[in-house]
C-alpha cells in the first residue's frame, strides 16, 4: 500500500469521529480527502433516491450521476446556521438534481432521460391535426416533466393497468408506439391496418383516462 494511501485511510479513521458540520467547514475550506469522505458517506442515500424513484427510459445509474452532483452542490452550499441538518439538505439537493435533469433532457431532447420526447410524440387521425401521445392520454392536459418521476410504489399500479386493463393487442400497440414507431410502422409489424392501431390507442386513452379517475376517487 502506497503511502498516500495508507495517509487517505488514516484521515478517513479521522473523518469518521467527526460530525457533518466539522467535515463539511472542511470540505468548504478546499480539503478534497473531507469532501470525499463525504461524496462516500452519503452515496446510500443517492442510491437509495434512484431507487424510490423510477424514471421510465433512463437507467438508474443515470439518476445516481445526477444525485451525486446533487450531493455534491449540498457540500459546497450548505451554510449550519440555516439549515436543520446537512443530511435534510442534501436530500433536497440530490432531488432537485435529478429534477433538474430531466427537465433540460425535456427540452433539448437528449438521450437517454428521453422518455418525455416519445411521450410527445405526433399522433395521426383522420380529420385531425397532429397531437401528442400525452394530450391522447390526457386531453388539455400537458404532461409536466416532474412527473416523469414516478415513486416505486406507483409502478405496481401501472402494471396492473397493462396486465388488467388492456388487451394483449393494446399494451403491444402502446409499447410499440412509446418505443418511437409510427402507426405505419406499427401496422406494418402487426399486420393489421393503421386505422386499428389508431382505435387501439383510442381504447388505451379511455380505459386509463377510467382507471385515473376511479384512482383519484379513492385516494
Amino acid at each position: 500500500m502506497s503511502g498516500r494511501s495508507e495517509s487517505t485511510l488514516a484521515l478517513f479513521e479521522q473523518f469518521r469521529t467527526l460530525g457533518d458540520n466539522d467535515l463539511i467547514r472542511l470540505a468548504q475550506k478546499g480539503n478534497q480527502e473531507a469532501v470525499s469522505f463525504l461524496l462516500n458517506k452519503y452515496k446510500s442515500l443517492v442510491k437509495m433516491k434512484a431507487t424510490s424513484y423510477f424514471l421510465v427510459g433512463a437507467d438508474k445509474e443515470d439518476l445516481i450521476q445526477e444525485g451525486m452532483i446533487g450531493l455534491y452542490k449540498a457540500i459546497l452550499d450548505f451554510r449550519e446556521n440555516k439549515e436543520a441538518s446537512f443530511r435534510v439538505f442534501a436530500e433536497l439537493c440530490i432531488i432537485r438534481q435529478m429534477i433538474t435533469a430531466i427537465k433540460t433532457a425535456t427540452r433539448q431532447k437528449h438521450l437517454p432521460l428521453n422518455t418525455y420526447v416519445s411521450l410527445a410524440r405526433p399522433t395521426f387521425n383522420e380529420g385531425e391535426t397532429e397531437r401528442p401521445l400525452n394530450e391522447l392520454l390526457h386531453p388539455g392536459y400537458t404532461i409536466d416533466p416532474l412527473e416523469l418521476l414516478i415513486s416505486s410504489e406507483e409502478i405496481e399500479n401501472i402494471k396492473y393497468c397493462f396486465n388488467e386493463l388492456l388487451s394483449s393487442l393494446e399494451a403491444t400497440v402502446l409499447s410499440l408506439y412509446m418505443e418511437g414507431n409510427s402507426y405505419q410502422d406499427i401496422a406494418r409489424t402487426l399486420d393489421r391496418h393503421v386505422k386499428s392501431i389508431d382505435n387501439a390507442l383510442q381504447r388505451v386513452k379511455r380505459k386509463l383516462d377510467l382507471h385515473l379517475k376511479k384512482s383519484n376517487e379513492l385516494a
